[in-house]
């Protein structure tokens, strides 16, 4: 499989059989089926690991070539690209964009064992995808590759030029609001509100998504011009102040008895996949090691 070059901004260093085994470093991938769908997704989190030291890596299943309603594939995919590089720089993270047709994406042998390979290659101890039944298939094929790559990325005869892992990781799924054939679990709520500003810039990085093909198919009124506008305009609509529900609130305590729910601006929120690492409430603690700090901590 052919890939467009992957950029990194910062290495440090894990194996995750044993938790912290090679220090307090965390290695973190999120796999999106997108350029900009781990920045929506977990684009927060991805910032308050970045911060604390930890390795994080975004990876699109595919190119990205088709999100736009007038620039070729060609071109559209090499500004996609040089935005998510973009993007990784700035929170200081790795991405790596797949050359994988926008909308061709399958779950074939050939794409479970590059899904593997991807995850043993950062010796994840953090893995976070789509659920498998969102309104995209790209999304929905992208969660079924990660789910059967559980489990698998520790057995050495499957892949076995890249060594296995010792232990599988833990694995979650980006929230989302479908309800078929179940709902999404929120069983992990950070508080992002100390990311806010640099998840703004996060998004701003994908000009040709959040200012261009996004307000065209969601036939919303064109983006502002001006640099200040639309950041504010992108912000209102992208990262409005969150209302916290019941389930919310609850699992925001769960983790964190002390969280003032009044200081919180911003959450995100996700499911733990079955196939995974199965965690104690201590392991979350040290896997999520933001779950209880206050915004002037970061």
């Amino acid at each position: 499989m052919k890939h467009i070059m992957m950029l990194f901004f910062s290495y440090f260093g894990l194996n995750c059989c044993v938790l912290f085994a090679h220090g307090d470093t965390l290695n973190v991938m999120m796999i999106g089926a997108h350029p900009d769908d781990c920045e929506v997704g977990a684009g927060g989190l991805a910032i308050l690991y970045a911060r604390q030291g930890h390795r994080v890596k975004f990876v699109s299943m595919t190119n990205g070539d088709k999100g736009h309603h007038q620039l070729a594939s060609d071109s559209l995919a090499k500004r996609r690209f040089e935005e998510s590089m973009e993007a990784a720089r700035r929170i200081g993270i790795s991405y790596e964009v797949l050359n994988i047709p926008d909308g061709e994406l399958l779950p074939t042998l050939e794409n479970r064992h590059e899904v593997i390979r991807l995850i043993r290659e950062w010796d994840a101890d953090i893995v976070i995808s789509h659920r498998p039944n969102t309104y995209h298939p790209d999304h929905r094929y992208t969660g079924v590759l990660v789910q059967d790559a559980a489990f698998l990325v520790t057995v050495p005869r499957i892949v076995s030029g890249v060594p296995a892992l010792k232990a599988n990781p833990l694995f979650l799924y980006f929230s989302d609001t479908f309800q078929q054939p179940t709902p999404f679990r929120p069983d992990i709520v950070i508080d992002v509100s100390a990311a806010l500003e640099d998840m703004l810039r996060l998004l701003d990085a994908h000009e040709s998504q959040f200012y261009e093909w996004l307000p065209w198919i969601n036939r919303m009124d064109a983006a502002p011009i001006d640099t200040v506008q639309r950041k504010a305009w992108l912000r209102a609509w992208r990262l409005p102040q969150v209302q916290l529900s019941d389930e919310l609130a609850t699992q925001l305590h769960r983790w964190c008895p002390e969280k003032n729910l009044q200081e919180v601006k911003r959450v995100e929120s996700f499911e733990i996949c079955e196939y995974g690492r199965k965690v104690t409430d201590a392991a979350i603690h040290q896997l999520f090691p933001m779950l209880c700090h206050n915004e002037a901590d970061f």
